[in-house]
């Protein structure tokens, strides 16, 4: 008969995974909200649109990297990013 063993996992592995799955799921949400604002403005601005939209879309890889790395959960300069930038397309859409 075969022995079996069975590899030792501890629950810090567990969470550590699942951390990292939490982290890069926000960040991804949060980088698909700033393509979705960029869209609005490609498809509905008047002036200055290329250079507006594409450079949020840097600034979105910027600062969710920035907090990806940071050891804070609450995704506070992603999120306050978004919305200055939310409110800067709609006013030139205006």
């Amino acid at each position: 008969m075969a022995k079996t063993e069975v590899a030792s996992h501890t629950m810090g592995e567990h969470e550590a995974t699942y951390e990292g799955f939490v982290k890069g799921t926000m960040a991804l949400s949060i980088i698909c909200a700033f393509i979705v604002v960029a869209l609005c403005l490609f498809g509905f601005g008047t002036s200055y649109t290329f250079l507006v939209g594409f450079g949020g879309i840097i600034l979105s890889f910027v600062v969710t990297y920035i907090d990806a790395r940071a050891k804070s959960t609450k995704w506070v300069l992603s999120l306050g990013s978004l919305v200055a930038y939310g409110v800067l397309v709609a006013l030139m859409i205006t």
